[in-house]
């Protein structure tokens, strides 16, 4: 079974179980946004997708019980800025990113009530964010920013805002009907990481070069449990940007 998982820091349990709990998987890490696009080529089985592509998919079935979400401030997904939201004239889109970029817009239209232009992006793009113009920044990259610009708004805290609730940015999806025994070994694999977190970090984490407190992050900042919440928070995202 092909499955690609995001090459960020905060699927390092996901990796680890999957490559430590003895189910046999083709594993691939990929950034975000070809992580989705490699589930819509049909080129693996399963990904660790990106919410916002779940529409895109002939077949989409959440395949686990697992996810990447945040309950407020996530410090990894934000808007930076060198002014305040109403005086944005446009918004770099981070090119690592599908589900962030419809969530600022999202954000944009029904919370912030701004009409920015907003633009895709490329390698070193950052540099690109002054005056008027501010950016979506995501992944562990995204925590070396934080103190470099007067304005930072999280996008995970400016959804919990406006709608009270968790935000989702990825969930493990097949593009095929899968046997249910598989289904269950694949979500064992990924509890056997998320609850020896310890020894997923103390062999994985010297691969992110980031200033976050790692297992602070990884407890605190991030959770693993797709809730009836969490589902209900996707629906919600997928309705708005439909």
């Amino acid at each position: 079974m092909k499955v690609c998982s995001v090459s960020y820091l905060n699927s390092i349990p996901f990796v680890y179980g999957l490559e430590n709990s003895g189910i046999k998987v083709d594993l691939s890490l990929e950034i975000p946004s070809v992580c989705g696009q490699k589930l819509l080529n049909n080129e693996v089985d399963i990904a660790l997708l990106p919410i916002a592509v779940i529409p895109n998919l002939d077949y989409a079935d959440v395949v686990s019980p697992y996810c990447i979400s945040s309950d407020g401030a996530v410090q990894t997904v934000c808007l930076f800025s060198e002014v305040p939201l109403e005086q944005i004239d446009s918004i770099l889109l981070d090119y690592h990113s599908r589900t962030s970029n419809a969530l600022v817009q999202l954000l944009s239209k029904h919370f912030w009530k701004i009409q920015p232009k907003f633009k895709t992006s490329d390698v070193d793009f950052e540099s690109n964010i002054k005056g008027n113009t501010a950016g979506v920044i995501i992944g562990d990259r995204a925590y070396n920013y934080i103190d470099n610009f007067p304005y930072v708004y999280d996008l995970s805290e400016e959804w919990k805002k406006f709608s009270g609730l968790p935000f989702v940015f990825a969930c493990w999806v097949s593009n095929k009907i899968l046997d249910s025994s598989f289904k269950k070994a694949f979500s064992s694999a990924l509890q056997f990481g998320i609850s020896n977190l310890d020894l997923a970090l103390s062999e994985k984490s010297d691969a992110f070069d980031t200033q976050i407190d790692k297992m602070k992050y990884l407890t605190e900042v991030i959770n693993y449990d797709l809730t009836d919440e969490k589902r209900k928070s996707i629906q919600m995202f997928l309705d708005l940007i439909s």
